[in-house]
C-alpha cells in the first residue's frame, strides 16, 4: 500500500476506485485527511468509505449469523458439517435437483444468502462458482421426472437429497437439512425451517441446486423450443401454461401434476400418491451427479 502522501496525491476518482469499488483496506489517516481535502468531491468519498464500513460490519454480523448452527455443531466436535437443499418442488417440467456442501469451518462469502433471496442469476452463478471453488467438498443429486411422477414430488425430493449426501468426496460428520430431515440416513442430521435462510452450509447448497438446476433447464430450452424454460425454468407462469395448453405436454413435464394432467385430458391423480412418508422405496436411492 501507498504512503499517505502517496494517496492523497492521487486524484478523487482514483481514490474511489481503489476504496469503494475494489474495496481496499484505508490507511490510517485518510479518512480524517479527505474531511478537511478541499478538492470536489473529497468530502463524499469520506462519507462513502465510511458507509462501506458500516456494511461491511453489517455483513459480517449477518454471515456470522448464519454460522451459529454450524458453530455449535463444530464446537462439539462435528467437524465436516454438511447442507443439503433442493431446488424444483414446484414446476410443471423438469428435474429435482438437490445441492450437498460442506464448507471450511468459520467460512463467510459476502453475498452468501437463500438462493431465493439473490434475484440476479449472475451473482448467483458467481457465488455458486465461488462455494464450489471454496468448499471441502460438493455435490449434486437429481430425481428425474420419470422419478417424480412415480413416487411422488416429495418422496422425489428427498430421493435427489439422499443422492447428493451419497456424491460427497467426503463423508459428513452431520448434516443440516432445510426442513426435512433425508431417510435412510445413518448420519446424524437436523431438519431447520427455513434452513436456506439461517445456515451458511444449507444456502450454499441451495445455490449449488438453484443454479445446477437453472443451467439445465436452459439446455432443455435448446431442445423444446416454444416453451421459454430457459427464462421460468419450468415454473408454472402464465406464458408456461399458456404453451402447455397450446403446445401440450413434452416428455419432461411431470403427469403427475395438476395442470399438465389438465393439458394431456387426464384425470386428476389420486390423493395418496402425495402422501407423506419418511421411507422411500430402496431401488430408488441410489445414484449421484458431481
Amino acid at each position: 500500500m501507498s504512503s499517505l502522501e502517496d494517496l492523497l496525491n492521487k486524484s478523487i476518482p482514483e481514490l474511489s476506485d481503489i476504496f469503494v469499488r475494489r474495496q481496499r483496506r484505508v490507511p490510517k489517516g485518510l479518512l480524517e485527511a479527505l474531511e478537511v481535502d478541499r478538492r470536489q468531491g473529497a468530502h463524499q468519498l469520506a462519507k462513502r468509505i465510511r458507509e462501506r464500513y458500516r456494511e461491511n460490519r453489517s455483513e459480517g454480523q449477518r454471515l456470522h449469523f448464519l454460522l451459529r448452527f454450524e458453530i455449535e455443531l463444530w464446537s462439539q466436535g462435528y467437524g465436516m458439517v454438511a447442507g443439503v437443499d433442493e431446488a424444483g418442488m414446484a414446476p410443471l417440467a423438469g428435474p429435482v435437483v438437490a445441492g450437498a456442501v460442506i464448507l471450511p469451518q468459520n467460512y463467510k462469502l459476502r453475498g452468501l444468502n437463500d438462493s431465493k433471496k439473490i434475484l440476479d442469476p449472475e451473482k448467483r452463478d458467481e457465488l455458486a462458482l465461488q462455494i464450489k471453488q471454496d468448499a471441502v467438498c460438493w455435490s449434486v443429486g437429481v430425481a428425474e421426472v420419470e422419478e417424480i411422477d412415480k413416487i411422488n414430488i416429495y418422496h422425489a425430493g428427498l430421493l435427489a437429497m439422499q443422492r447428493a449426501v451419497q456424491g460427497l468426496n467426503s463423508n459428513p460428520d452431520f448434516i443440516l437439512v432445510d426442513a426435512r430431515k433425508i431417510p435412510n440416513c445413518q448420519t446424524p442430521q437436523r431438519g431447520i425451517i427455513r434452513g436456506d435462510a439461517l445456515s451458511a452450509s444449507i444456502a450454499a447448497a441451495s445455490i449449488i441446486a438453484k443454479t445446477t438446476r437453472d443451467a439445465h433447464m436452459r439446455e432443455l430450452d435448446q431442445t423444446y423450443s416454444g416453451y421459454g424454460l430457459a427464462v421460468h425454468k419450468g415454473y408454472p407462469t402464465p406464458e408456461h401454461c399458456r404453451a402447455l395448453k397450446e403446445l401440450g405436454a413434452l416428455p419432461i413435464h411431470r403427469r403427475s401434476f395438476a395442470r399438465v394432467r389438465e393439458a394431456l385430458g387426464l384425470d386428476p391423480i389420486q390423493a395418496e400418491l402425495f402422501a407423506v412418508e419418511e421411507e422411500l422405496p430402496q431401488e430408488m436411492a441410489a445414484g449421484a451427479l458431481h
